[in-house]
């Protein structure tokens, strides 16, 4: 036992109090012995010949805070554990490389995942259990806590050869999923597939697609933007706008606070489970703002101002990163921070108010919704809307205006309500991968809306980032917390935070954000590439304490590190003129170009980037004096059209560093002059380059060409 560990357990803790996890330290005082992941756990394991109890989970998971108070706190099952286990906890925000590969093996033995997860392994790693959420003891048909450790101390001590042959078995099987690539050629005709099979499983009713429990799936909207804009196809456009209005108007949506929670455990978006974490506020966002492109709907930009909001308020650090989530319980029950009685709404707003915020907002003495253990109404209301607020401003003969006025009014009386509740636990870490989406959002927000405080927010994040996450060498990490920065980044971490150094600079046209973009894509490629089948792995060569090297794909709550880098890897080669880039994004696709194609739906975001591959390129370069009023006319016309796949070139007419390091990152611009000592913009379109231009109509005409 280290020096630290000695003084910890006088203390009554377990190693994980020295910790740099929220999650973990959330343990630090069970009876469970735990260990983090680690050699001082294997080695004992080996030692003593112990199998391995692993429970991942994260800070703001409801079911991982149940499963803790049920087991992990109490006497009884701790001691089952230390007498038969070494047990690992793993915070999986921190380690999603671990994360991965045993949800891989949950999803493998029981059909499903999530967290809590539960894997049962030999002290080599070799999983022979999986298992979610487990009980304290046996309910319902499923196996508790009480009854499952002495069952598997039985198996472990009188028949350890069908552990190892089951264990081997499992590792086989592992190695293969994670190996398949199915490569494929993949065309258009994949994304009429893949809009074919949204369109099939969209719920008519509710929005969004499936049924319950329904996640946001933003690319998938972000797909069908760019479908609409391709085709032509106008239910493309309706799926998103009806799902937008949908989740915006539902109780998945803070309607105080602002901010979305993680998913909705009913088809109506109307009971979620409340986590509120960074990478749902920065890809709805990325959605909402990429709608208002499409539609110039003013209602797209106010929901994006008030996820924006609420990021700025309650999820940055003061340094400028953005901390990772918000938990869903506070006072040991989920959502008690978020739910109202009708009584209270009244003692705030008065009679006539709460009467008509009640009806706005589906208020009810007796509850609104149906508690998920026990199936009865309590008498607490999750807020959301079904009626239009035009329907009920004329119904309650009300303008809009004063409507709107009076609901603003009651929204900041029960925020300043609820502040005075305890707030649920915010995860402190800040994550590379994370904020890199949020910086895109943020950047992509700026462009669309020209909100200057919103690139303003970006460049502080990307700035902490390259100083805090990123080594003397190059190389990024992973996770900050503390004023410490640990474990080696993942493919995610660069892919995601290259996605918002080119957002950044699409907002700001700061041309040393392609650059940084550029080394970081060098590093990543060095790390993660496969020379031989094509795509990245997630984690880099001689990653040595994992038992498989895996490639992901899957576009789930947020999208894979493979998807977002054929979008970086298009950009920069149309930015740059580097062909190779080009090439290496259209191996990314085709290594997993067979599997894509049986049911491309789950593939959305890698298709956006196959979108971009497979039609004509856009590219303009504009030249002229930064700040100047016809430079600003011609950038601004392109960041407010919706060109999804445009790729602009910022050279500004200065003799400065700025104009070294655009010829530089892209030198086939440097015989590009402005016309006349005018702004000047020289479209390519289709492949072919027209004559430059300083109208901005004459551009913009040129673009919508066929």
């Amino acid at each position: 036992m280290t020096d630290e560990s000695k003084v910890t357990a006088e203390k009554g803790q377990n190693r994980l109090a020295q910790s740099s996890s929220p999650y973990l330290r959330q343990h630090a005082s069970n009876p469970v012995d735990w260990y983090p992941w680690g050699d001082e756990a294997f080695d004992k394991a080996r030692k003593e010949n112990k199998p391995i109890f692993l429970s991942v989970g994260y800070s703001t998971c409801h079911w991982c805070h149940v499963m803790a108070h049920e087991s992990f706190e109490d006497p009884e099952v701790a001691r089952l554990m230390n007498d038969l286990f070494v047990s690992i906890k793993v915070d999986r925000e921190e380690r999603p490389d671990i994360d991965g590969i045993y949800m891989t093996v949950c999803h493998m033995l029981t059909g499903r995942g999530g967290w809590p997860l539960t894997i049962i392994m030999t002290p080599d790693k070799k999983p022979f259990f999986a298992a979610t959420y487990i009980p304290r003891k046996n309910r319902y048909g499923q196996t508790g806590m009480v009854e499952l450790i002495p069952r598997v101390k039985e198996i472990w001590n009188t028949r350890p050869d069908e552990i190892a042959s089951s264990a081997e078995k499992i590792c086989a099987a592992l190695e293969q999923e994670v190996s398949r690539t199915a490569e494929g050629d993949l065309d258009e005709n994949v994304l009429h597939k893949a809009y074919g099979q949204l369109s099939a499983s969209f719920d008519e009713t509710h929005g969004g697609f499936g049924g319950a429990p329904k996640f946001p799936s933003p690319h998938n909207l972000l797909f069908l933007l760019r479908y609409w804009k391709r085709t032509g196809e106008r239910r493309a456009l309706d799926l998103v706008e009806r799902t937008l209005d949908a989740m915006g108007r539902g109780g998945i949506y803070d309607h105080l606070g602002f901010g979305f929670h993680r998913y909705a455990t009913d088809a109506a978006w109307l009971v979620p489970h409340f986590e509120k974490m960074l990478y749902d506020q920065a890809m709805m966002t990325l959605v909402y703002g990429e709608a208002y492109r499409a539609t110039g709907d003013s209602r797209y930009e106010r929901k994006a101002a008030e996820v924006f909001s609420y990021v700025f308020n309650d999820l940055t650090a003061p340094e400028g990163g953005f901390f990772c989530a918000e938990d869903a319980d506070s006072d040991g029950e989920e959502g008690k921070f978020y739910v109202w009685e009708a009584g209270e709404i009244e003692a705030i707003l008065g009679e006539d108010d709460a009467r008509l915020f009640a009806r706005i907002f589906n208020v009810t003495r007796e509850g609104n919704f149906d508690e998920e253990a026990t199936g009865r109404k309590t008498g607490a209301n999750i807020l959301h809307r079904r009626a239009s607020l035009e329907s009920i401003a004329e119904s309650v003969d009300l303008s809009l205006d004063r409507l709107n006025g009076k609901i603003e009014q009651a929204r900041r009386s029960l925020l300043a309500a609820r502040a005075k509740r305890n707030r649920p636990h915010r995860d402190g870490k800040i994550l590379t991968d994370w904020n890199g989406l949020m910086i895109a959002a943020l950047a992509r927000g700026a462009a669309a809306f020209g909100e200057g405080a919103y690139a303003d927010g970006a460049r502080r994040a990307a700035e902490f980032v390259l100083e805090k996450l990123r080594t003397d060498e190059g190389s990024l990490r992973h996770s900050y917390f503390e004023g410490r920065a640990r474990f080696d980044a993942t493919v995610d971490d660069y892919a995601f935070f290259i996605f918002g150094l080119i957002a950044l600079y699409e907002a700001t046209h700061e041309a040393r954000w392609v650059e940084i973009a550029l080394e970081l894509q060098k590093e990543m490629d060095e790390k993660f590439w496969d020379d031989g089948a094509g795509g990245f792995f997630f984690t880099e060569s001689g990653a040595g304490d994992m038992i498989v090297r895996r490639k992901e794909i899957d576009d789930s709550a947020y999208p894979s590190g493979n998807s977002v880098a054929m979008s970086n890897l298009l950009w920069l080669a149309r930015f740059t003129g580097d062909g190779r880039l080009e090439e290496m994004a259209a191996r990314t696709g085709a290594a997993f170009g067979g599997k894509i194609s049986q049911w491309p739906h789950i593939y959305t975001h890698l298709l956006t980037a196959l979108d971009s591959a497979t039609q004509p390129s856009r590219e303009v370069v504009v030249v002229g004096e930064r700040g100047a009023p016809d430079t600003a006319a011609l950038l601004g016309a392109l960041a407010e059209s919706y060109f999804p796949n445009l790729v602009v070139v910022f050279k500004p007419t200065e003799d400065c560093a700025e104009s070294e390091t655009v010829r530089r990152v892209a030198p086939h611009v440097k015989d590009h002059v402005a016309v006349d000592r005018k702004a000047t913009a020289y479209v390519c379109a289709g492949f072919v380059c027209a004559e430059p231009t300083t109208d901005r109509d004459r551009m913009l005409e040129i673009l919508r060409r066929p």
